[in-house]
């Protein structure tokens, strides 16, 4: 493939007669490794539900924990990935990065084989897991550099959103992969549990290797590094002298670490409050929705601006909290399943349109940046939030106070966004 050797998206002549194709090119590839990447992240969202059944004897806290500690890492290691693209390329990263999401998915499916495992052991794949979630970081820098202002929301949307269902495809995927022996003998025995069924718990990573490779190699063939995107750290690192960095990140922590958190925390809530419930038959469902609407929210805000969704959509969060609080107060799962799969959805609009306000807010070269960092911070909704429904549960007897907390913040977001963005004269109008 021949090397790109000038970029220039804004020049709309150069954007439709070569620029459009690299873009989508490199778009198209840069989805499936971001997806796969989410799906590592979240494998334990479904892993923990199904320790003790086959064998194992940890806690609920140290189940929690589990499904908590991809998130803790991951959001950390995306502080990093923030400001990779520009220093080795996005081609050579994403090259790397993928390659690095076998590391966990092979360590797992050794490991939940035998059920004297150590928790420890296990918390390490955990964390491991987190590499996951440092690529989209450096995915939706990378992608940044390709679009042209009028068209990044749609296109961040896009590589987000359909990245984002890795979360889903995993909660999908898991619970009928691990009852088939699709690899025969070749991976390991079956766990026999508690009522003779045989399951294949390793088959829920060891069916990700393949896909992972592939990927790595139509990437490596296929990804392009652009040129006069090259920055250190130190010019980046500029995006924390702007307070817009830091309102921003609150803003798409309100979102994403929501959304994250959520679906980390959901299979194993479900399973603690409604016990007759099978969790994994819904835990897909709410994913779903919030990465198939994160494209939406993109998109949306490509034409009535991005402030102005943030500020609708938090307000439906507000509201979809205080129902899953009704439902979940009275017992009633159908009513608390449709009020947290509206809570998904919000979180996937505000997704795609707080990405779309800061090409606006920031210059290109601050603007990726700060897309990964706030990601970063963002991410580790997916260790807090179930930390605090753990916490919540062991110390009241319910999950009501958790979700008032989240409420709390829900408010303070909205306060932040209609004052800085959405208001009449606002400070910077986006």
């Amino acid at each position: 493939m021949a090397r790109i050797t000038r970029w220039d998206p804004e020049d709309q002549q150069f954007w439709e007669s070569e620029g459009k194709r690299h873009a989508r090119r490199n778009l198209w590839i840069s989805i499936p490794a971001l997806l796969l990447a989410f799906v590592v992240w979240q494998i334990w969202s479904v892993v923990a539900v199904n320790l003790n059944d086959a064998g194992f004897n940890f806690t609920d806290g140290e189940l929690f924990m589990l499904a908590a500690l991809p998130g803790l890492t991951g959001a950390t290691l995306r502080i990093f990935y923030t400001f990779v693209v520009p220093i080795f390329g996005g081609r050579n990263w994403t090259v790397f990065s993928t390659a690095t999401l076998l590391i966990p998915t092979i360590g797992i499916g050794y490991a939940v084989q035998n059920p004297e495992t150590s928790f420890t052991t296990m918390a390490i794949l955990a964390a491991l897991c987190g590499l996951g979630a440092g690529n989209f970081s450096s995915s939706m820098s990378n992608i940044s550099f390709f679009y042209p202002k009028k068209e990044k929301g749609t296109a961040l949307g896009l590589n987000a959103g359909i990245g984002n269902l890795g979360v889903s495809v995993v909660q999908f995927v898991s619970p009928v992969i691990i009852t088939v022996a699709v690899f025969g003998t070749y991976v390991g025995a079956p766990q026999q549990l508690a009522d003779g069924t045989n399951v294949w718990l390793q088959n829920a990573a060891f069916i990700w290797v393949i896909p992972i490779i592939l990927t790595v190699i139509v990437a490596f063939f296929g990804m392009d590094n652009l040129p006069g995107t090259k920055a250190s750290v130190r010019e980046q690192a500029i995006i924390f002298k702007n307070k817009h960095t830091w309102i921003m990140t609150w803003l798409y922590t309100m979102c994403f670490g929501s959304f994250i958190g959520y679906a980390a925390a959901f299979p194993l809530l479900t399973r603690t409050e409604f016990p007759e419930v099978n969790a994994m038959q819904f835990a897909f469902l709410g994913p779903l929705v919030g990465a198939l609407t994160r494209p939406v929210g993109g998109w949306i805000s490509d034409k009535l601006g991005g402030a102005f969704v943030t500020f609708w959509d938090i307000i439906i969060m507000i509201a979809a909290t205080f129902g899953v609080i009704y439902f979940y107060n009275i017992g009633n799962f159908t009513g608390f399943l449709i009020m947290f799969i509206v809570l998904f959805i919000t979180t996937g609009i505000a997704n795609g349109s707080t990405f779309r306000m800061i090409p606006f807010i920031f210059p290109p070269k601050e603007a990726a940046p700060v897309l990964g960092f706030t990601a970063a911070i963002a991410a580790y909704g997916a260790f807090l939030i179930p930390s605090i429904f753990g916490w919540s549960i062991e110390n009241t007897g319910s999950a009501n106070m958790a979700l008032y907390i989240f409420i709390a913040y829900y408010v303070v977001s909205l306060v932040m966004c209609w004052y800085y963005y959405s208001r009449k004269n606002a400070e910077v109008e986006c």
